[in-house]
């Protein structure tokens, strides 16, 4: 075993934005390794820039004018002083030009030799390299032909359903399942389109789409003595779009023969490319047991902290100790499994509009504190901003426990503290999605979120009578008092209360949650108020305070604990571990504005029109694709809001639009 005290580096630029450039310095704080950060204009106040010790400009907001400018980055490290360079995960994590140019430049690339990551970066080469090591592979063509009729055929030859993938990338883009010969075509374009996007590079493969098969990878680790171990395997099955959600460790139901067949064949994959730093090898595993070969990610993964949980190690420390040359620190032997770990990504993304990613200013952000079996990687801060140009996460919730069922109710238990206010997120998909039965049960495949479907989506937010009556509390509560600011706070004229001569003055409040609307009314009652809602026929005795955002309150003899967060004319109320928004309306100002006809679709954020998939006067019912938008590298398919005829379209294919902008004109039926 290696000596703890062994020297790293003195300071290192961690080429990477988000939650993984906080990771990175945690460690190097750790480990008392100075840290350069490196930043685009959107980025100039991000927190990965507010903890580094140093930061430094490397150009605009789009990634490729700043994060994938290799050149900048070096110069970057140079001028700080900086001896390392630590890529993260994505950009520039897994480009072998990138790491010879460190090497030139005299700089330690954190992370894999150059001849490794191009070994592994085009999956048609790693297919067959992967053959050569008897790594066990899914049945496919995996050539350099690509024309559409001949890999079509190729398609029809494998037989379907058949599974397109991007050669050169990962993370779900250039990806598509297909079930039928019809639609091979277009689902080819698309994947070849974001592919040519997110890597430049528009070659794809085509695979057998095994049915029912759970996605688990192994963590593989080597130093530069020749030296390789696993660190035991992860399940990622849960995934929308070819997109982990969930990830766990260890995966549920593996035995030790499987596990161990799994770890062997990994490590036989990293060894046949001369491996030296944190990969993972990951595998489909069919329903039999039987797993085959996907690909190699060269690099540190999202969901590495489930893995240092049931292993307790931290494997960017092991990155920098390996990278400065030292051995693994713990071999094969001393490695084993303690307790099960699960972890949930929160996106700022509305699940109810197809996952599309929300942008705005996080005005109220809570996560669930860290403690001996919760972690949060976040990435962001309250007050800072999710934009267009970069991945929409928010953070990353890792919970541990002796078992998986005990580690299951931590996971409930974080995301139920989660409060998010200025962007939509998954928070609710996601306790929703660890709610299931066949989450609970572990019975798990990539189409768990499909299958769920009804479980998942459409789900209305309950509502009490109760609810509704704290809610206009919270109202009232938090109007402004007059009489703070009079000349003379004692004045009874000035007072807030509901007072009048002759009997209390009733106030109504009209609230909408969701698509229900009700009017409630307030009247001052013995130290709190009487709240009515005669459209549900109930009443309630209520009194409370509301500070700095807590609200504590008696409905009744029931006592109530919640987050009171007002955005302008929106009250977003957290109770028992669900959130709640409702709009409060002005009947009377209302009634003065003129009628507003929503007659069109407007772009969710910032992209590039792909494709228009309807023509101008078409009738089409709610849901119907009408257009497609790349955005994130990812391609976004709009929908009809409801039954009508598009009118005509204000944008061409391949324009740019911005957040807003409209897109068409559309009658609804």
């Amino acid at each position: 075993m290696a000596t703890p005290d062994l020297p790293t580096f003195d300071k290192i630029l961690i080429a990477n934005r988000g939650e993984i450039a906080c990771r990175v310095i945690a460690t190097c704080r750790k480990l008392g390794i100075a840290t350069v950060a490196v930043y685009s204009d959107a980025d100039r106040d991000a927190r990965h820039v507010r903890l580094a010790d140093e930061a430094v400009h490397i150009g605009a907001a789009p990634a490729r004018e700043s994060y994938l400018r290799g050149e900048r980055i070096l110069e970057a490290a140079q001028r700080s002083g900086a001896q390392a360079i630590h890529p993260g995960y994505g950009f520039l994590s897994e480009n072998a030009e990138f790491a010879e140019a460190c090497a030139a430049r005299g700089l330690v690339f954190i992370g894999p030799p150059p001849a490794a990551i191009r070994a592994m970066g085009d999956k048609s080469a790693a297919k067959a390299l992967m053959q050569a090591a008897g790594v066990p592979l899914t049945p496919g063509y995996h050539g350099e032909q690509q024309d559409p009729e001949f890999l079509r055929e190729q398609a029809a030859a494998i037989g379907y359903p058949v599974l397109i993938k991007a050669s050169a990338g990962g993370g779900g883009k250039g990806m598509r399942r297909v079930d039928r010969d019809e639609d091979f075509a277009a689902a080819l374009a698309a994947c070849q389109r974001e592919a040519q996007a997110a890597f430049g590079n528009a070659h794809v493969l085509v695979e057998k789409y095994v049915l029912r098969p759970r996605h688990i990878e192994i963590q593989v680790f080597g130093d530069s003595h020749g030296e390789l171990v696993y660190l035991f395997e992860r399940d990622c099955s849960v995934q929308r779009r070819h997109q982990k959600v969930l990830e766990e460790a260890p995966a549920p139901g593996m035995d030790e023969t499987r596990r161990a067949a799994m770890g062997q064949a990994a490590v036989e994959a990293a060894r046949a490319v001369g491996y030296v730093g944190a990969g993972t090898v990951e595998f489909i595993v069919a329903p039999d047991g039987a797993f085959y070969f996907m690909e190699m990610n060269t690099r540190l993964q999202v969901e590495h902290p489930v893995t240092e949980c049931i292993t307790g190690t931290d494997l960017v420390e092991w990155q920098l100790r390996v990278a400065a040359g030292q051995p693994l620190p713990q071999r094969q032997h001393e490695l084993a499994i303690r307790g099960h770990a699960l972890e949930a990504r929160l996106y700022a993304e509305d699940p109810a509009r197809g996952f599309l990613p929300s942008i705005g200013t996080l005005q109220h952000l809570r996560l669930p504190a860290a403690d001996a079996h919760t972690r949060v990687d976040a990435g962001v801060e309250q007050g800072d901003t999710i934009g267009p140009h970069y991945d929409p996460m928010i953070a990353k919730l890792i919970v541990w426990d002796a078992t998986r069922e005990r580690a299951l109710r931590r996971m409930q238990a974080a995301l139920a503290a989660c409060q998010v206010v200025g962007v939509s997120t998954n928070a609710a998909f996601l306790q929703r999605l660890v709610g299931t039965t066949a989450f609970a049960q572990a019975d798990l495949d990539t189409a768990l979120i499909e299958r769920e479907h009804t479980a998942l989506f459409d789900i209305p937010t309950p509502t009490t009578d109760a609810l509704w009556s704290l809610a206009a509390l919270a109202w009232q509560l938090h109007e402004p008092a007059p009489a703070a600011q009079a000349a003379d706070p004692q004045s009874p004229w000035d007072l807030r209360d509901g007072w009048r001569l002759g009997a209390p003055a009733p106030r109504a409040l009209t609230l909408q949650h969701d698509e229900t609307q009700r009017t409630l009314h307030l009247t001052a009652h013995a130290g709190g108020w009487r709240i009515h809602d005669a459209q549900a026929q109930h009443a309630h005795e209520a009194s409370g305070q509301l500070r700095d955002g807590r609200l504590s309150a008696f409905l009744g003899t029931q006592r109530v604990q919640a987050e009171a967060v007002f955005a302008g004319t929106q009250l977003h109320l957290f109770v028992d571990g669900h959130g709640y928004l409702f709009e409060r309306h002005d009947p009377v100002a209302e009634a003065d504005q003129p009628a507003v006809e929503s007659g069109g679709l407007t772009a969710p954020m910032p992209g590039r029109i792909v494709a228009l998939l309807v023509a101008p006067g078409t009738q089409v019912s709610r849901g119907t694709p009408l257009l497609v938008l790349e955005a994130m590298k990812m391609e976004h398919t709009l929908q009809a809001p409801a039954d009508g005829t598009v009118q005509g379209f204000r944008v061409r294919e391949g324009e740019l639009v911005g957040d807003g902008v409209a897109l068409l004109d559309f009658d609804a039926a």
